[in-house]
């Protein structure tokens, strides 16, 4: 069964919230990062099962304690918030005075239900989505490989033609190389790659065009 994806640009900064959908109408979202009425309207019909969250930038991270309150007084159940890594914390106690340095009002701190961890696996809408901490962009980022649909929800690691930024106090570009070509570049060439903002890619794609990777440059 592949599952449905749905693309929902949010916040002024249109990071791509991303909605799964199985073919029973059960859901998860993907770095609710903000906007989250708008994110509810897209889930009319919806048993949301959980929202993941690849890394602590408020733009991702921004609008999952709202949408989790929310899901959870309408579903009448917990609807559990579930990553990034726990490197990430003090980036998620801190997404409201992000929000106010962007001038983005209405974001929330957020702690999760639990952290996640490299290698493990979650069990999701019928599938099985592994969890590949790939550090660099910050400590803590995770990204959501589905390898029954060859498909990876990467957040800001890598992107059509570039990689993440690595330019806060906390970034390391060489970690996030090194990541990335371990952890991303090592899926098999077809597989779809959705970043955190902009359009998709694949591997193969990124292999032979991105010029971190295809000039072999190091750091």
């Amino acid at each position: 069964m592949t599952l449905q994806v749905r693309i929902l640009p949010v916040t002024p900064l249109r990071q791509n919230c991303a909605i799964l959908i199985s073919d029973k109408a059960e859901a998860v979202i993907v770095d609710p990062g903000g906007d989250t009425q708008k994110i509810l309207n897209e889930l009319q019909g919806l048993d949301v099962r959980a929202i993941l969250i690849t890394h602590g930038h408020l733009d991702h991270a921004g609008g999952a304690a709202d949408l989790r309150q929310a899901l959870t007084v309408k579903q009448k159940k917990n609807v559990p918030v579930w990553g990034p890594a726990k490197e990430d914390a003090f980036l998620l106690t801190t997404i409201e005075s992000q929000g106010a340095a962007y001038g983005i009002p209405g974001l929330k701190n957020v702690v999760p239900d639990r952290y996640l961890e490299d290698g493990e696996t979650l069990s999701l809408l019928g599938h099985t989505i592994e969890v590949a901490r790939v550090p660099g962009h910050t400590p803590g980022h995770v990204v959501y490989i589905d390898h029954e649909d060859k498909r990876a929800i990467v957040g800001d690691t890598l992107f059509r033609g570039t990689v993440g930024r690595t330019d806060f106090a906390y970034g390391n570009t060489k970690q996030l190389l090194q990541s990335i070509r371990q952890k991303l570049l090592s899926l098999p060439d077809e597989t779809l790659i959705l970043s955190g903002h902009g359009l998709p890619t694949t591997v193969g794609e990124e292999k032979r065009n991105n010029r971190f990777f295809f000039a072999n440059l190091t750091f």
